[in-house]
């Protein structure tokens, strides 16, 4: 078989050897202003009707049978552009789609399902002589065609979105399956055949009582509800719609809808009937006539003529000559000029609701560890919506919005851990929201989670895989250890490599290449700068780990530190104060590690006891610069973003004479702002939060016996 077309469809046909074709589109029909619509068409062979999408069986423009899709808006007023879906005619080799007898001689039998992704579905024959169920999925994909039955054995009984009942085989079976999900599936559930329809994940079955019914949880294949129908007969024919169960004795027999609300049933004339939401359509061949039955009241109102439509030849007409969307509120009938007219039900809808879902992890790491590269999701809904999914990181910050219309009644979202600029959002806990629209107006219906994100752009001074603030320390034994932050904001895990000598300088770098995983910078005490490769937390550094040589001749600086972009190229910059001088020099971030020329920025910095980095701390997007004085007070400089900062700034008198190491450490508290960590001469670490402004709240104690460590960085 060889598939062309993209796209999504929303039909279920039965097809033996069929190939698809490229999709065509005409253009769409307009109706008058308030009116609804009608479809001038070369002659229709069949069709259905689910999720405001109207699939048909025509001629095409040049006589070859096809198969076309057209999207109604939810009043029928409007119907969009005609969409090729499949050639229908016969093939070359025999092959072709599965007719039945009709008045206009031989008709497609068309399921639609009203699931965009999902809706394609269909037999397919093959050499050995049998077929087997398709789906038509996303990116011109089949799937399901592992289950093989003998031709011309396979009967699809019932769909809804992924959930589908198909009979078939030798002895014959009921095979009750979902369509495979983005996650794991249940197994699927095998039986003997009986009356049976599919509603989310609900599957409605008559069983060999009198007027029983039972509802089973596909994914669970559990019963969860049983119906007392009061049907005089071991139930023909079940049609479930939310609410309402239609069920039937055979199609002259008593008929009936189940309130599940009201538990009991509503009487309903007999006949060959199709479901909407709170009305059901037959088709009154003695007059002429499509009548409609209104029962959303819980009580079945006297039949109304919605079309005139002949007896023609064919008993039972339903998706060949006419056809309800149960999604909706509107009919669809061929009139004798081949023309299709969309009707209005007018009656009113139950609210919008979601029946079925299949919903990501809670956590996702975009470089594909395990294969989750991405967050994956879906929701079925009991009519046709639009949709928005907004993802918001740890501070707040919308990052991504995600938008869906025309998709039937589905809300399909991929989210690839990219932000709306195209990169890569920071790692950390994101909270998600769902919110869909129905089309018709009747509600919404709106959820949420979080996700936690991996693999992403790596937080300021974050040597891990969470955007959470990570110092590194060298102890007297010569290892060098990544102490891992946890919010609410201390230190707990690390991963260490040995062998640094003494004078070892280390600083945390960002990512200077395209694997996201932060740098980190090493003076070797002969003033050797190397870069070591990102680890992402999985492991810790030795000298001999993979590094490249920056350069020599650092040993001139007593500071070295990161205080991010700062003059707006996109890479990280370094800060440099001179041991003999005090000058502080710039070294902007250059491709591949590098950095260009130094340039001064200050002289006589030897006032200050610690300079640390510190991003972004004023609100401003631009890094900026802390001084903790020897005689007690904490400056802070504004960087300008050109690679230079603004004057000074008292952020506190007298803040603490006892500090000998101060490391603006990033995010540690998770509140999305940067906080400092300081150790004082009794070896006590303490954390300062960032209030976002500039300044900084009263320290916390989160350790003691810091003052093993000979560097903190």
């Amino acid at each position: 078989m060889t598939a062309f077309i993209r796209g999504r469809a929303a039909l279920v046909g039965a097809v033996v050897g069929a190939t698809v074709v490229a999709t065509a589109v005409v253009p769409a029909t307009a109706a008058p202003a308030g009116a609804p619509a009608t479809v001038t068409t070369n002659g229709v062979r069949g069709l259905d009707f689910a999720g405001g999408r109207l699939v048909t069986a025509e001629r095409s423009a040049g006589g070859d049978a096809m198969v076309y899709e057209r999207r109604v808006s939810a009043d029928g007023v409007t119907v969009g552009a005609r969409e090729s879906r499949s050639h229908a005619g016969p093939f070359a080799n025999g092959a072709h789609f599965r007719t039945v007898p009709c008045d206009m001689g031989s008709c497609v039998e068309l399921v639609a399902s009203g699931h965009g992704d999902y809706g394609v579905v269909f037999v397919d024959g093959d050499d050995a002589g049998t077929e087997s169920v398709q789906f038509w999925g996303p990116g011109s994909s089949y799937h399901g065609g592992d289950v093989h039955y003998p031709a011309g054995t396979a009967k699809i009984v019932d769909l809804t979105a992924r959930a589908t009942v198909v009979n078939g085989g030798s002895p014959v079976k009921q095979r009750v399956d979902m369509y495979p999900s983005y996650y794991a599936n249940a197994a699927p559930i095998v039986r003997t055949p009986t009356a049976a329809s599919v509603w989310g994940t609900s599957l409605w079955a008559a069983t060999s009582a009198t007027g029983a019914l039972t509802a089973t949880d596909i994914d669970k294949n559990k019963v969860v509800e049983t119906a007392a129908t009061g049907a005089p007969c071991v139930i023909k024919e079940v049609r479930a719609v939310g609410r309402w169960v239609y069920w039937n004795c055979g199609t002259t027999g008593a008929a009936g809808v189940y309130d599940r609300t009201a538990k009991k049933s509503i009487t309903v004339p007999s006949g060959p009937a199709l479901v909407g939401d709170g009305y059901l359509v037959r088709h009154d061949r003695t007059a002429g006539k499509l009548l409609l039955t209104d029962f959303h009241t819980g009580k079945a109102a006297t039949p109304r003529v919605m079309a005139d439509l002949p007896a023609g030849k064919t008993a039972d007409q339903r998706r060949l000559t006419w056809a309800v969307d149960k999604f909706g509120g509107d009919i669809a009938y061929v009139d004798a000029a081949n023309s299709v007219h969309i009707v209005p039900s007018g009656v009113p809808a139950q609210p919008l609701a979601k029946i079925a879902s299949d919903v990501g992890d809670t956590s996702i790491d975009i470089k594909g560890v395990n294969g989750l590269d991405a967050w994956l999701s879906t929701w079925q809904f009991n009519k046709p919506v639009t949709w928005t999914y907004t993802v918001k990181d740890w501070t707040g910050r919308t990052v991504r919005t995600l938008k869906g219309a025309g998709s039937g009644t589905e809300a399909d979202v991929a989210w690839d851990g990219r932000t709306d600029a195209g990169g890569y959002t920071g790692n950390g806990l994101h909270a998600w929201t769902l919110k869909a629209t129905a089309e018709d107006g009747s509600g919404t219906y709106t959820t949420s989670g979080t996700i936690g994100v991996g693999g992403g752009r790596a937080g300021f001074h974050d040597q891990g895989r969470y955007s959470i603030g990570d110092l590194v320390t060298l102890n007297s034994s010569g290892g060098l250890t990544v102490q891992f932050g946890q919010t609410p904001g201390s230190f707990d895990g690390k991963k260490s490599g040995s062998g640094w000598p003494a004078g070892t300088l280390a600083v945390p770098f960002a990512d200077t290449g395209s694997d996201r995983c932060s740098e980190l910078l090493v003076r070797m005490p002969g003033g050797e700068l190397r870069q070591y490769a990102g680890r992402c937390g999985n492991s810790g550094y030795t000298p001999g780990s993979s590094h490249t040589v920056i350069g020599a001749g650092w040993q001139q600086y007593d500071v070295l530190t990161s205080p991010g972009d700062l003059n707006g190229d996109g890479r990280a910059d370094l800060v440099a104060r001179q041991t003999s001088t005090g000058e502080m020099y710039f070294y902007a971030g250059l491709a591949g590690g590098k950095f260009a020329p130094k340039a001064r920025i200050f002289t006589n910095w030897k006032t200050y006891a610690q300079i640390t980095g510190v991003g972004d701390i004023t609100g401003d997007g631009r890094p900026d610069l802390l001084g903790h004085d020897r005689d007690g007070g904490l400056w802070r400089y504004d960087g300008l973003g050109n690679g230079s900062f603004a004057p000074r700034v008292k952020v506190f008198s007298d803040w603490g004479r006892s500090y000998n190491s101060m490391v603006g450490v990033g995010d540690l508290n998770g509140d999305g702002r940067n906080d400092i960590v300081v150790r004082d001469s009794a070896g006590k670490l303490f954390r300062n939060n960032g209030n976002g402004k500039g300044s900084f709240g009263a320290r916390t104690q989160i350790a003691t016996g810091w003052q093993t460590y000979k560097g903190i960085f």
